[in-house]
């Protein structure tokens, strides 16, 4: 992919078809760019619950049998951000079922830190 434009303005977009190799040019004035969709999470493997793309369960996402395999030691199922490890929280892209947006992972922040204190309160 590459970029054309003249001072802070965006004119054209390149890009190659992966397959063909083929270039086309297409005249466009904004472009959105979305990075990091892929988690860095192999680190967390076997620690806390991570779906089969390497995202991070939270909450509800969090199965029966992501509970049982975790030893999740509580009678209460997790707050809504809490990881399989009690008192873990994810916010953010890492997340599975984020959005995927600034804001939203904003937010997340702000929601989570209210579970932090709910969690500490046990």
């Amino acid at each position: 992919m590459a970029v054309e434009g003249e001072g802070n303005h965006l004119g054209s977009v390149y890009w190659r078809n992966s397959q063909t190799g083929q270039t086309e040019k297409h005249e466009i004035s904004h472009i959105f760019v979305m990075t990091g969709a892929d988690p860095n999470t192999s680190w967390l493997d076997g620690c806390i619950a991570l779906d089969d793309k390497g995202f991070i369960n939270t909450g509800l996402d969090l199965l029966p049998e992501n509970l049982s395999a975790a030893g999740w030691p509580l009678t209460r199922q997790p707050y809504l951000l809490e990881t399989s490890l009690p008192g873990v929280f994810a916010v953010g892209d890492v997340r599975d079922g984020s959005i995927k947006r600034v804001a939203s992972a904003v937010g997340e922040g702000s929601a989570a830190v209210s579970f932090v204190h709910k969690a500490l309160q046990e």
